[in-house]
């Protein structure tokens, strides 16, 4: 993928919207993404499972394109921890 970076094994699109959710509303925006069946860049799942920073994380493409990130952490204090 052009202007991606790897982060926990997948390619990231550098350029990205995020928004940070709860994790019952990213399992919510998930689950009404995958009925739809949209095509993902990066399939919901947890990253740095068990370390600072852990994650829910998936990301599509806007009708224009664009890369969306939505994002969920297990402790939202741990939003800027390094990993």
């Amino acid at each position: 993928m052009e202007g991606a970076n790897i982060v926990d094994g997948e390619q990231v699109p550098v350029r990205h919207f995020g928004v940070i959710l709860t994790p019952s509303n990213f399992r919510e925006i998930a689950q009404k993404l995958q009925a739809a069946r949209a095509q993902f860049i990066i399939e919901p799942q947890t990253r740095f499972q068990g370390l600072p920073g852990e994650q829910l994380t998936m990301f599509v493409r806007d009708p224009s394109g664009n890369a969306l990130e939505f994002k969920a952490f297990a402790d939202d204090r741990m939003v800027f921890a390094k990993t």
